[in-house]
């Protein structure tokens, strides 16, 4: 009984790291610096983690805020994260070869709220107020789309007409604060229909499901990702709130601090959906380190999702392929 009162566990959680969109849209600068070679700029983070940005940066990306910033002719990369309609307009004055990386679940978002707003719906947009994602997606519909920032932000929202309002939401929120905010506008609005499909995107869901199974046994749960990322931040809430008596985001096991470790026995470990497995592996050592040596795999749910590149990049891959075919 003195060994398994003296053992030290990691619980590792998966599915974890990189979504199919996420790899996507890695692969997609990645493959655009071999096409074309470098420069390849890129609107906003790629995805939001540092290390995939410095990592790319040195490859030969140049990551810019505004589409105005890249030169006339280049090639700009659009993120995971989606754009409105008005940033393509931009690249067209501005002269410029686009490939477009946005996720394809986000993608499906965006064609929900030209449809709706097509149909002249108010549409109730759940997400976080300047995120990428939900600028891009409320310039889709900007005359019919409102935000809501949460359960607390319902009492806010006007509508014209309460029997035509339809929610959308951010894909990488958490699942729990998601519905919770729906009840509340159901409450308010009990004519408020769904989308035809959930909006939550599949990686955040099993991401989230599985640092739930490992925070009801875990001491200390440490998320890696960084601190821009909301799919990674929710996860730390979400860990919390599943009974982890303490949870950390961290970029890196260079953050992770030795006090956290203090009457720890079980740590759990997860990382969020733009984050590399390299930095779980770096989480991985400093923890055996340590004597956390003991890891145990927690799987909830399998992941088997893929996503073809940018139809861009398919389309000169092709080109490619068949000149050095007629060579």
């Amino acid at each position: 009984m003195a060994e398994d009162t003296d053992r030290r566990r990691v619980l590792l959680a998966a599915p974890r790291g990189y979504c199919a969109g996420v790899d996507r849209a890695v692969i997609a600068v990645e493959q655009a610096l071999e096409q074309y070679g470098p420069p390849i700029y890129v609107r906003h983070e790629i995805v939001h983690n540092k290390y995939v940005v410095r990592t790319l940066e040195k490859k030969g990306a140049v990551f810019v805020e505004e589409t105005g910033e890249v030169p006339e002719g280049e090639i700009v990369i659009f993120s995971a994260h989606g754009v409105a309609p008005e940033v393509h307009r931009e690249a067209e004055r501005g002269r410029l070869a686009t490939v477009d990386a946005t996720c394809p679940l986000v993608t499906k978002v965006h064609k929900e709220a030209v449809r709706f707003a097509k149909d002249d719906y108010d549409i109730l947009l759940i997400g976080h107020e300047g995120h990428e994602e939900v600028i891009g997606t409320s310039g889709e519909a900007p005359d019919h789309i409102t935000l809501v920032d949460g359960p607390d932000d319902v009492a806010n929202v006007d509508v014209r007409d309460p029997e035509k309002v339809v929610w959308l939401s951010q894909t990488t929120l958490s699942v729990d604060e998601t519905m919770e905010t729906v009840g509340a506008l159901k409450e308010r609005f009990p004519q408020l229909i769904s989308p035809p499909s959930d909006d939550i995107c599949y990686a955040t869901q099993n991401r989230q499901t599985a640092i739930k199974q490992v925070a009801a046994d875990a001491d200390l749960v440490l998320v890696v990702g960084s601190k821009n990322s909301s799919n990674s931040a929710r996860m730390v809430e979400v860990a919390l709130g599943a009974g982890a008596r303490a949870s950390y985001l961290v970029d890196s096991a260079s953050e992770i601090e030795e006090s956290w470790l203090e009457g720890v026995r079980t740590v759990g470990l997860s990382s969020g959906a733009s984050v590399p497995e390299v930095l779980v592996d770096g989480a991985l050592e400093w923890l055996a380190e340590r004597g956390f040596d003991d890891v145990e795999v927690v799987q909830p749910i399998s992941e088997h999702i893929q996503f073809s590149l940018p139809k861009e990049l398919r389309r000169d891959l092709r080109a490619e392929a068949a000149a050095k075919l007629e060579g």
